[in-house]
């Protein structure tokens, strides 16, 4: 049992920390930044957790977890006042999926569409890509496999939608508009991201301008739905709609839902998740501002 001396050390460093948060909310997202990305960067080039039969960097997620954790702790903050509200969490998570199925139904169909036109063959395939023990690539159709596909993704939407949207727009919304908060959220989250490149680079499975260039691409994308998620957590309060969305992108688009042409799996997949994402965000943005319009009309 924490005695009541430690109890008034821990709220003592809790104030001077939130204090220290409110004073310099861009600095204490850096750092807090900083600490996730040096955990990420040692995961992708030391550990490399995603080469082994697991096919997941998740272990730098499970860190952010615990870290946020702490720092609410700190500040004597509670998950539901960064977003994990204890309302609504499966009708939200619902509409979430429901989001990205309907976005990326399209943006299949399109790429499907494409394929067939330049090699006049197409097909969709359901396994869980990974890696065996001797290094290659293999495809998984086991149930575990699956099962392991939506837990690690759900540990890594759980991390990234807590930290960016949840525990930074709290932190940025006492000195900046939504507006800015979710412009350097988005550019954070576009530089988190960038390491996947980076690394194919120094592994000598790129070149430089490809480096550049897809480096450029992941920052503009992962920004771009970085906004989409800020937005829907503006809209409805919560992180659930979000981090359903996030969730279809990553376990269905990314890992499950694959599209072949000429014996090649998802060679167009760039361009599969530009348009769902690009469609999403528009819809996104039209209901918002349908939403606004109709409550101006009510006032």
């Amino acid at each position: 049992m924490e005695s009541p001396a430690g109890t008034k050390a821990a709220f003592v460093k809790g104030e001077l920390m939130e204090k220290n948060i409110k004073e310099r909310p861009i600095l204490s997202c850096a750092i807090i930044f900083a600490l996730c990305g040096s955990a990420r960067l040692a995961e992708y080039f030391v550990i490399r957790t995603d080469e082994t039969v697991l096919a997941e960097n998740f272990l730098h997620k499970v860190f952010g977890i615990v870290l946020l954790a702490i720092i609410l702790h700190l500040l004597h903050s509670s998950w539901q006042s960064i977003g994990f509200t204890g309302d609504k969490i499966l009708s939200g998570a619902a509409k979430g999926l429901l989001l990205g199925g309907g976005c990326f139904i399209a943006a299949y169909s399109i790429e499907c569409l494409i394929l067939y036109c330049i090699n006049g063959n197409v097909s969709l395939a359901f396994y869980i890509s990974g890696f065996s023990l001797s290094g290659e690539t293999v495809k998984h159709n086991s149930p575990l496999f699956f099962l392991l596909c939506i837990a690690f993704n759900m540990i890594n939407v759980w991390m990234e939608e807590g930290v960016f949207r949840g525990l930074f727009m709290k932190i940025l919304s006492g000195k900046l508009s939504f507006i800015h908060a979710a412009l350097l959220i988005a550019f954070l989250f576009g530089i988190w991201h960038w390491v996947m490149p980076f690394r194919d680079y120094l592994d000598g499975n790129a070149s430089l301008a490809n480096l550049l260039a897809m480096g450029i691409g992941y920052i503009l994308l992962s920004g771009l739905m970085s906004i989409k998620w800020s937005l829907l957590y503006q809209m409805t309060g919560s992180l659930w709609v979000g981090l359903g969305d996030h969730l279809f992108n990553n376990v269905v688009v990314t890992n499950l839902l694959h599209v072949i042409s000429n014996g090649e799996a998802d060679s167009m997949q760039i361009v599969r998740i530009i348009l769902g994402q690009l469609l999403s965000l528009f819809v996104v943005i039209l209901y918002d501002k349908k939403s606004n319009q109709a409550k101006r009309i009510n006032q």
